[in-house]
């Protein structure tokens, strides 16, 4: 396995990897609940069925924070060949709730009522 590379979104962070193993054992990895809840605990996930998944090459799951404010986000592992008959494993995590939305774009001086956060 390679160090991976990481690159920040907006919303999010996107990682990439370059794994020895074959793309059929690293699905596996990710979609398999007995084998997934070693690295993806269950209870992290918001639902423990995938919101889409595209056989062998992409599974996206919705994950809910345990603390409060509870904020909900996805998780997406696409599985690709690499060159030298491993895999390349991209897993974008995007904070996805609505309530994240406003914050994130108003601006410091928007001049608009403050967001009470809970205690």
């Amino acid at each position: 396995m390679n160090e991976g590379k990481t690159k920040e979104r907006d919303s999010g962070v996107e990682l990439e990897f370059d794994l020895g193993d074959p793309p059929q054992k690293v699905w596996r990895a990710v979609t398999i609940p007995e084998l997934r809840e070693r690295w993806l605990p269950k209870e992290a996930l918001a639902d423990a069925d995938a919101i889409t998944v595209t056989p062998g090459q992409e599974v996206r799951y919705k994950l809910r924070d345990d603390n409060p404010p509870f904020l909900e986000s996805t998780v997406t592992f696409t599985v690709t060949p690499n060159a030298t008959g491993g895999t390349c494993l991209r897993i974008v995590h995007e904070l996805t709730d609505a309530r994240f939305d406003g914050m994130a774009r108003a601006p410091a001086n928007s001049n608009s009522p403050p967001l009470m956060l809970a205690a």
